[in-house]
Formats: C-alpha cells, sequence, structure tokens
C-alpha cells in the first residue's frame, strides 16, 4: 500500500522531517588545484554529513571564520544556515550520507551557490548558472561558484567574520520571493511531526497508549539513476512516495 497524501507526512513520513541523500563528491579538478564540489549556504536549514568512505575535507566560512574540516569513514558534521561549505575530495571516493533539515526545502531553493557578486544580484543570471542537468554544466556551475568563493574567503581573511554579511543579505534577497512559500512544507514536515509527538506525550502522561496501536514499518524506494547535485552525485531516496514494508 502506498501512502502518497502530502497531509500524512507529519504521522508517517521519514523521521525528523529531513531529507536523505547518498553523495559521491565530484573528483573534478579546480584552478587551485582541489578536487570537490560547489562552495554553497542554506539559508533556512541545517546539513550534516555522516562520511561512509574515502577521505576529503570541508572547507566553511562562518562565525568563526575560515576553517578546514577533516573527513574520513565514520566522521559526523553538521553545520547550520549561513555556514559556507566547499566539500574536497583527496582520495577521490570520498562518499557520504547527506542529512539535510526540513526536507524540501533545500531543492525549493534554499541552498545559494557562493556565485560572484553580480550574478547573485541578478536573479535571472543566478538561475541560469544555478541550472545544471549535466556534467560539463555542474562543472562549470562548480567553477563560477569557486569564482565567487575566493573572493569571500579573502574578504573574511583581511576584514573577519563579519565580511559574510554582504553575502548573506545577498543569499536573503534571492531567496525572499519563495520564503512564504517554504512556510507550508515547514508546516507540513517537521513542524507537523513535532506536534504529533506533543500530541503522543500528552497522551502517555494521562497513560493513554492508543496511539501505539497504529504501529507499523515503512520503507521508501531508491529513485533511479544519480542527480548532479551541487557537490557531487546524489542518489536519493523517494520519501514523499513512502510505503508498509
Amino acid at each position: 500500500m502506498r501512502l502518497n497524501a502530502p497531509g500524512a507526512q507529519g504521522a508517517d513520513a521519514f523521521p525528523g522531517g529531513v531529507g536523505l541523500s547518498a553523495l559521491r563528491v565530484y573528483d573534478w579538478l579546480a584552478a587551485d588545484g582541489l578536487r570537490g564540489g560547489s562552495p554553497h549556504l542554506h539559508t533556512a536549514s541545517a546539513e550534516g554529513y555522516v562520511v561512509l568512505g574515502g577521505t576529503g575535507a570541508v572547507q566553511t566560512l562562518s562565525s568563526a571564520g575560515w576553517a578546514e574540516h577533516p573527513l574520513a569513514a565514520g566522521a559526523l558534521l553538521w553545520f547550520t544556515p549561513g555556514t559556507v561549505h566547499r566539500l574536497v575530495n583527496t582520495s577521490g571516493d570520498l562518499r557520504l550520507l547527506v542529512v539535510m533539515q526540513n526536507a524540501g526545502l533545500p531543492e525549493a531553493g534554499d541552498a545559494v551557490l557562493t556565485f560572484p557578486a553580480d550574478v547573485l544580484a541578478d536573479p535571472r543570471a543566478y538561475a541560469d548558472a544555478a541550472r545544471a542537468g549535466t556534467a560539463e554544466q555542474a562543472r562549470r556551475r562548480r567553477d563560477l561558484a569557486l569564482a565567487g568563493y575566493a573572493h569571500w574567503r579573502e574578504r573574511v581573511a583581511a576584514e573577519g567574520p563579519g565580511a559574510l554579511a554582504d553575502l548573506h543579505a545577498a543569499a536573503a534577497r534571492l531567496v525572499a520571493p519563495r520564503a512564504a512559500g517554504w512556510r507550508e512544507l515547514w508546516r507540513q514536515r517537521p513542524l507537523a511531526q513535532a506536534e504529533r509527538t506533543g500530541g503522543h506525550l500528552d497522551a502517555l502522561s494521562a497513560a493513554d497508549p492508543a496511539h501505539l496501536a497504529a504501529a507499523r514499518v515503512l520503507g521508501a524506494d531508491a529513485v533511479p539513476g544519480e542527480r548532479f547535485g551541487v557537490c557531487g552525485r546524489l542518489s536519493v531516496w523517494d520519501l514523499d512516495g513512502f510505503h508498509e514494508a
């Protein structure tokens, strides 16, 4: 039996209203001699990495300035909205499980690439540059994001983390037209699950086990093929099309 009704998201969807994807980080060589993906940030969602294999690093620009965090099998790392992150693939086979807060928001534009300022200031130019249906387009997108990233890294080195305010302002302007529409995704997914748990706690406080009678096991199918994601080749699961396992 398939359960595709959006209204059921809070009740039966994958725990926490998060998104999951398996990521094979790009091994394309960049102008600075490193291999990896496109630097970007998220405006409303936190993101977590669980390293499944290979070695590499994630470079970040945040309130702590620039940093590089090593990645190896078993490592767990996450970062909050506004953190610029760039994945570097040193082994050539860096593989991650990506856990994304607020499933649906990144796909709706929550991820903002670190393109040069003139591109960030023009929504149409940004949309054209961010589009990537082929490996060639994804690589061109990565290189453009790296050009902007180099600028922000230099500014942070010279001025401190406050230099990111201009980037954050540009990102906020880009996503502002979409943000109201994201609210419904948030209501249907993480908020609905949190409120449902609150109802369970109310019931348990009264020693009422009625909700336990609905216990079930659910699963989701892998979407065939891979996508050219921002940081690498993505394999995803159809978390909206969950079903009885």
